[in-house]
């Protein structure tokens, strides 16, 4: 068995929760899942994904008028109506499969 060296890093907690519950889908470990990340960095020689500011800034929930809030949320609606979705596993197949998520 290969030598291991110990990492500690603080995240939030909702995002803890969150990747593990994927990782456990996934049936990978959390430490495996930054060894991979790790090992990514090393082949590409630096993050193994895009890190970008935001074309715009998303609005933070108060900041929003309740008519701007009530027309978001029309668009979704009309967007469900119109079959204009994707099923949750296949947005999750797509995102692992393009972007190694």
């Amino acid at each position: 068995m290969a030598r291991t060296s110990n990492i500690f890093v603080r995240v939030e907690p909702e995002v803890k929760e969150q990747a593990e519950e994927i990782l456990d889908e996934l049936g990978i470990p959390m430490s495996n899942a930054v060894g991979m990340f790790l090992r990514q960095v090393v082949l590409q020689r630096g993050i193994p994904f895009d890190i970008k500011l935001p074309s715009h800034a998303p609005a933070a929930f108060g900041a929003v008028s309740p008519a701007e809030r009530d027309a978001e949320l029309a668009k979704g609606i009309d967007d469900i109506k119109a079959g204009r979705t994707i099923p949750a596993d296949e947005l999750a197949a797509s995102l692992f499969r393009d972007y190694g998520v």
